[in-house]
């Protein structure tokens, strides 16, 4: 979805995440399994959770067994931080009366550009569309803030000149 491919994400629980609420789960060490893409996003969300596309890629990376971890018992405000390579999802919410909510904090690179594959996806495919060359598109500021940026020889010198040192 973008170049690099480097993306963190925060999630952020905002309740108690039980067991019958279908926590987040994570496969461990899935970032290292390369692009493992299979067919599109959408179809992670799949009748069996998305079993058949993970065990596909697993298959792609030549990986035999793998582990699950849950967030089931972060607490409210709790945190959890994970490459965009990891393959992750959710189960059901299984409870009456209790919504499983959390918010997702993106972190890409200042350079970042989406790849012809975001348009594949629910979430940034809305940014690419009616655009002819994605590769070229910068991500909009107002959903993408820059929050760091690496320092340049130049800035560092600008920075010097300021404070006078």
């Amino acid at each position: 979805m973008f170049d690099p491919p480097h993306v963190v994400t925060v999630w952020i629980a905002l309740d108690d995440m039980k067991e019958e609420l279908g926590p987040i789960e994570y496969v461990r060490g899935s970032h290292l399994w390369g692009d493992g893409t299979w067919k599109s996003s959408n179809e992670f969300f799949e009748a069996d959770g998305g079993q058949t596309l993970l065990r596909l890629a697993a298959d792609r990376a030549g990986v035999t067994e793998f582990e699950m971890i849950s967030v089931a018992g972060l607490a409210a405000g709790g945190i959890s931080i994970h490459d965009g390579r990891t393959w992750h999802g959710s189960g059901k919410n299984e409870s009456k009366n209790r919504p499983r909510r959390g918010l997702g904090l993106h972190y890409v690179p200042a350079e970042v550009r989406f790849t012809r594959d975001a348009w594949k996806s629910r979430l940034w495919g809305p940014y690419i569309e009616n655009v002819d060359d994605v590769t070229q598109l910068e991500l909009p500021e107002e959903d993408f803030p820059l929050v760091w940026q690496p320092p340049t020889i130049e800035r560092c010198q600008e920075e010097k000149a300021a404070l006078k040192l």
